[in-house]
């Protein structure tokens, strides 16, 4: 599938759905909710994996996308992401490859978890077993799913452009997705997600992410906290969470302040752009999807960038 034709198929707006959410939402509780999310008309839902030691924890990505493309139609689904560190290189690819062929055109595989002092050599490694892994299984056709990264700094976005369909940026300003289109250029997938909450009481929505931001690894040493530095915010703002950095990162407000944040993603060169509503259970984010689709209408599954009608 090529990227003309994921562009397509994925519309404007997603959808990204916590991983601790999943994991504590009974299967058939996602069937209904998965299923709600296509009829609202969102082109796309997503959800991610922990590294194999996370004290969180989170459902395999495999067994759990495989649920979704079952319970729905027409909808792509998209792991953002599967972690280089929870299976083989071997793994991966056959269980890319096996969605992807009993659901053509409908799934993306994200992937991500490169850590440490070396993350563009552990993504690289990774990607150099997963071609060669194409290569030894011919019984399997060539990979009929797209690939992206979860790419933060200019030179994985430089590996993502060179070796992968595009990238997948989670919790950036809308300023980072225009650095990005600018790296890539035209071609590559850029498909950010953003962090969601409706309400208009500002120290309650920042509130919200902060506690899942504080649930989270050693905010001083994260990929996120050198990236945040890269782009010019300060030891304060990163270490305090501060108001600046929590509102450049998440849309909170009613539904046409919000609306407008997302939909700034596009104007600054995304191609699909990922809603992630921050509640506490599943059916809660789908309401609020579902209060946020009108104004998301007529780009919501349009399949065309403002720039390129």
């Amino acid at each position: 599938m090529g990227n003309v034709e994921i562009r397509r198929r994925l519309g404007r707006f997603g959808v990204w759905i916590p991983p601790f959410v999943l994991l504590s939402t009974p299967v058939a509780t996602q069937r209904r909710e998965v299923a709600r999310i296509e009829r609202l008309g969102y082109g796309s839902v997503w959800s991610g994996e922990g590294p194999p030691d996370s004290p969180v924890g989170s459902r395999d990505a495999f067994a759990l996308y495989g649920v979704l493309l079952a319970a729905t139609e027409r909808i792509v689904v998209g792991v953002g992401i599967a972690n280089i560190h929870a299976r083989s290189a071997m793994t991966m690819h056959t269980g890319a490859a096996t969605l992807a062929e009993a659901y053509p055109d409908r799934f993306v595989l994200g992937l991500g978890g490169h850590g440490g002092a070396r993350p563009l050599s552990q993504i690289s490694s990774y990607l150099d077993a997963m071609d060669k892994a194409v290569r030894s299984l011919p019984q399997l056709p060539a990979p009929p799913y797209p690939r992206v990264l979860a790419a933060l700094g200019p030179r994985l976005n430089e590996l993502a452009r060179e070796r992968a369909d595009g990238v997948h940026p989670f919790l950036q300003p809308v300023a980072h997705t225009a650095a990005v289109r600018a790296t890539m250029g035209p071609d590559p997938l850029v498909i950010p997600a953003q962090a969601v909450v409706l309400g208009t009481d500002g120290p309650s929505a920042r509130t919200v992410l902060r506690t899942i931001l504080s649930a989270g690894p050693d905010v001083a040493a994260s990929p996120y906290s050198r990236h945040y530095r890269r782009l010019g915010y300060s030891e304060t703002d990163i270490l305090e969470r501060s108001d600046r950095l929590i509102d450049d990162v998440l849309a909170w407000g009613d539904e046409d302040t919000v609306a407008a944040r997302i939909t700034a993603h596009l104007e600054a060169g995304a191609d699909h752009v990922l809603v992630g509503p921050l509640a506490a259970d599943l059916t809660g984010i789908v309401d609020q999807l579902e209060r946020l689709a009108p104004r998301l209408q007529p780009t919501l599954a349009a399949g065309q960038h403002p720039s390129n009608p």
